[in-house]
């Protein structure tokens, strides 16, 4: 299980730590706040 992804210096994020507790986690927010950015970061971490 993913317990956190750690992001930087990825397009617009300078610096993020997310921590994922048990369940469902939903990323929401303005339209350009980086949420596509997360998940893309999130399958590089994968591969």
């Amino acid at each position: 299980m993913l317990h956190s992804l750690s992001v930087s210096n990825i397009v617009l994020i300078e610096r993020l730590t997310l921590n994922f507790e048990s369940g469902l986690t939903v990323l929401t927010g303005e339209t350009g706040a980086g949420k596509s950015i997360l998940l893309d970061a999130l399958g590089l971490a994968l591969g």
